[in-house]
């Protein structure tokens, strides 16, 4: 396979899970999109800041290839844990355009630069620098699909609703399938090991 076909690819992959992340927000309240579900206080809205950010700083700052727009939450006097949720002067729409903006600068980065481009990650230890692109490729989509994970798992005790995309839930319907029967049989199960 030839370099140009191989970095088409791993774009796709990343765009596929950027795309399914924002449209885990789809329909919900901005109540919802910015609720702690969980004991770590993961939320939609909180992820998709915190993948604009590293979007930005991976595909721009490590090329020589600065975002133009300054990410608040990143400064040095941040608090630590900044990047991972809304403030509320944070608007829905704007952290949803900044990551759209932030992709636009990164697939820039893509376009113009070959897979085995050098690059540099500061906060990495030395011994994992340089870096390519290639890497930060796989590296930025196994990021943003471990993050479209956790936001499938928010979604999914919000409303119920699960899936990568509008219409494609990958997962058998109520009428296909008896979840409720199907969640007992395996708590029944891991009862057995308490």
């Amino acid at each position: 396979m030839d370099h140009d076909a191989m970095k088409a690819d791993l774009h796709r992959y990343l765009r596929t899970a950027r795309e399914a992340l924002l449209w885990k927000l789809d329909g919900l309240s901005d109540y919802d999109v910015r609720r702690p579900l969980v004991p770590t206080g993961t939320n939609l809205l909180g992820l998709v800041k915190h993948l604009a950010g590293v979007d930005a700083e991976y595909f721009g700052e490590c090329f020589g290839r600065p975002f133009p727009e300054e990410i608040p939450w990143y400064a040095d006097d941040a608090p630590r844990g900044a990047d991972m949720w809304a403030t509320a002067d944070e608007s829905r729409e704007y952290l949803t355009d900044l990551y759209r903006r932030a992709w636009a600068h990164s697939d820039a980065t893509i376009e113009a630069l070959p897979l085995d481009a050098e690059g540099r990650v500061p906060w990495w230890p030395a011994d994992r620098n340089p870096v390519t692109l290639h890497q930060i490729l796989v590296h930025m989509t196994a990021e943003t699909h471990r993050h479209a994970g956790h936001a499938d798992i928010v979604r999914e005790l919000i409303d119920g609703a699960t899936g990568h995309r509008a219409g494609m839930s990958n997962m058998p319907g109520p009428d296909e399938f008896d979840w409720v029967g199907h969640h007992a049989t395996l708590q029944t199960t891991a009862e057995k090991f308490r």
